[in-house]
């Protein structure tokens, strides 16, 4: 980057819902802490997005500080990038309320994200969440961010951000660049669930999941109860998939790379022991995840510091949020 060159901007969010695990830390979190040395980002919880699907909020504050815990120990920097609750950034309601004007009811209601809810939450089928994509157009365009780290999942939501985005430059005056999907250079890292079934999940099968928060016995017993084979390998076939996982597994959290190679060869050779091919990984694993844990727990039980990092990060969101509702009622006439 050349010197005194803007930086790009980075924008992501995250549901103060479920905990976080092993897939959100090297599927976004390792990512966000590369990013927060080269870009200039935003890093969200999204605490009114997760309203769409939480009519109980007793336990929300918990959440916020619990996510907030695991993004800080998990080595995001409070002093490099803004780390805010979304409902502590008003200007976030403003600019939603705006471009739910320039949102159709045809397009909302043809998103996949939508039609999955309403079979999951027939009876909560609220105005949030048919306009969940309008109000994550206003979290990125607020910021006019250029670069979103996204999931597959919500691809089609960055597509409409490009849509509200474009509509309002088109009717206005261009205010809103075009964001774009961001993974750092790299795939996006789908960690696979240990029952062989998919990547980790926040909800389908905790048992099968590695959760950020396990203490050291629960994550051995987990590991433990992974899948396997029943047998070795046949001659010239590609190895089992749940095998395959938890090599991918082990490489993920640091086993030594020999030890890798070893239980390869075993389990082409016949000969591998996968009761010591677990007790490995869960080792491995317990010793990758307890520093994190342990760093999270004493940031979650320090409110004052937790208070002062929402302060400090939502400050500089309001910033940059209130400078882009100053070029926004200028374009549509609203600065009387």
């Amino acid at each position: 980057m050349e010197k005194g060159a803007a930086k790009k901007i980075v924008m992501s969010g995250i549901r103060p819902t479920g905990f976080l695990h092993l897939g959100n830390y090297f599927g976004a979190l390792a990512n966000y802490v590369k990013m927060q040395n080269e870009y200039d980002c935003f890093f969200m919880v999204a605490d009114l997005h997760a309203l769409t699907t939480l009519p109980d909020t007793k336990e929300l504050k918990t959440n916020v500080a619990r996510v907030l815990a695991e993004n800080i120990a998990s080595g995001l920097d409070p002093d490099k990038a803004a780390l805010y609750c979304q409902s502590h950034v008003p200007e976030t309601s403003d600019l939603y309320l705006l471009l739910n004007m320039m949102a159709y009811k045809g397009e909302l209601e043809k998103t996949v994200t939508f039609k999955e809810k309403v079979k999951l939450q027939p009876n909560n089928v609220n105005a949030g969440l048919l306009t969940y994509p309008v109000l994550m157009a206003a979290d990125i365009l607020l910021h006019r961010a250029e670069l979103v780290p996204v999931g597959k999942d919500q691809e089609q939501h960055l597509e409409m951000t490009r849509t509200f985005g474009n509509r309002f430059n088109h009717r206005y005056g261009h205010v809103f660049p075009e964001a774009q999907a961001f993974n750092f250079g790299e795939e996006l890292l789908k960690v696979p669930s240990l029952d062989g079934a998919g990547k980790m999940s926040k909800s389908e099968n905790q048992f099968a999941t590695i959760y950020l928060s396990d203490d050291d016995e629960l994550i051995r017993k987990k590991v433990m109860k992974a899948k396997t084979e029943s047998g070795g390998s046949e001659a010239g076939a590609p190895m089992a998939e749940s095998v395959a996982n938890l090599i991918n597994l082990m490489k993920l959290v640091g086993t030594p790379s020999d030890a890798i190679a070893s239980y390869e060869k075993a389990y082409f050779d016949g000969s591998i022991r996968y009761g010591d091919m677990k007790k490995q990984l869960a080792e491995d694993m317990v010793k990758f995840i307890s520093p994190i844990r342990e760093k999270a727990e004493a940031i979650r039980n320090d409110e004052k510091y937790l208070k002062e990092i929402m302060e400090k990060g939502a400050a500089k969101a309001r910033k940059s949020a209130q400078a882009t509702m100053l070029q926004v009622k200028d374009a549509m006439g609203l600065n009387y």
